[in-house]
């Protein structure tokens, strides 16, 4: 099949029962009022069908990377449309927290090293495993390493699931306040009607957003781009709307569906042993999070819950889902996890030597 020119091997029949599969989870999970329900509830729902190898219809599950990466744009554009002067300012005073994630990083990529290598991990595979952020980099560097593929690929997906899946339920029990589906639809120009004009530039801030951002590399191109390019837009007020939450919604299941496929074909007994390490690296990282967060807090003035989701290791995209859900200083959160990213990778290339 082909796309815009670009050949996309894929079996249509199998994409649309994944993506039907997907839409079923994350409905369910929004009428359950689960938190952040159609990411959560597309994601469990695929994963658990890949992990057991379960063929709905005769049909492996599947999802391409493209067709994913198609939807991620529409983040940094929500997210882009949280740029205010008054977001702006505030900015200047976010140097301390910036500044912890220079230890936060290291910290956290030293314990879960020394917890990969305590449950009995070979050096490459705990090293590379416990890098926390780029998940796409470590998995690369690792192979150049020689490690096995299969454990960083399963432990740093698990990582990012299990965040996902942990810190919505944290705030759920903390303020009784569901993270929600709908995510984004509270936020300036939530509530500005879609014109012809809006939907043009959205495409285009979409579309050239990702390009600059892979040409100048910026971490997590893909939505970084998109979103600077919506938040020009918005700041000279050429825009004023963002994406309606029912596109929110689709990106969603789009994102869960995604990682529960990465399950897809992975040996059980490294699925389980992957998992109950994950689980354990993942209780301490949240709980270092949280430290740093109150640390920051207490130092900083800023906002225990919008620090605590600054630190939380999860993927860039579903971390800003989550502050776009609970309408909380998006541009903040957004701007850590990138920093975040580039930290791990950067310090990851510095101490493999030691490897």
């Amino acid at each position: 099949m082909k796309i815009a020119g670009v050949e996309w091997q894929v079996d249509l029949g199998a994409l649309a029962l994944t993506l039907a599969l997907g839409a079923v989870g994350g409905v369910l999970a929004h009428l359950a009022q689960l938190p952040l329900g159609y990411l959560l509830g597309s994601m469990v729902l695929v994963g658990v069908l890949a992990a057991f190898d379960i063929k709905p219809l005769g049909r492996r599950l599947t999802l391409p990377t493209r067709l994913r990466f198609s939807f991620v744009p529409v983040i940094g554009i929500a997210i882009g449309g949280a740029f205010t002067p008054e977001v702006a300012r505030a900015a200047l005073g976010w140097g301390p927290s910036l500044a912890a994630l220079f230890l936060f990083v290291p910290v956290a990529h030293v314990m879960g090293y020394a917890l990969y290598r305590r449950g009995g991990l070979a050096r490459a595979e705990a090293y590379y495993s416990a890098i926390p952020g780029g998940l796409i980099e470590s998995v690369q560097m690792g192979e150049e390493a020689g490690a096995d593929v299969r454990v960083l690929i399963t432990l740093q997906t698990l990582r990012l699931i299990g965040t996902i899946i942990a810190v919505p339920l944290i705030f759920l029990a903390l303020t009784g306040h569901t993270v929600g589906s709908a995510a984004g639809t509270t936020m300036v120009g939530a509530s500005v009607p879609l014109t012809l004009q809006d939907v043009a530039l959205m495409i285009a801030a979409g579309l050239i957003g990702a390009q600059v951002g892979k040409y100048l590399r910026l971490p997590g191109y893909i939505i970084t781009g998109p979103l600077l390019c919506s938040a020009a837009l918005h700041a000279t007020g050429l825009m004023q709307a963002i994406p309606p939450g029912w596109l929110v919604s689709v990106t969603q299941v789009i994102l869960g569906t995604g990682l529960g496929v990465r399950f897809v074909g992975m040996d059980r007994k490294i699925l389980i042993k992957c998992g109950k390490l994950a689980a354990v690296n993942g209780t301490f990282a949240l709980v270092l999070a949280f430290v740093f967060a109150e640390l920051v807090h207490l130092f900083a003035g800023e906002p225990l819950a919008a620090a605590f989701l600054a630190f939380a290791p999860g993927g860039l995209a579903e971390m800003s889902l989550v502050a776009l859900s609970l309408n909380m200083s998006v541009i903040y959160v957004t701007a850590h996890h990138v920093l975040r990213i580039v930290l791990a990778v950067s310090f990851a290339k510095l101490g493999k030597r030691f490897i």
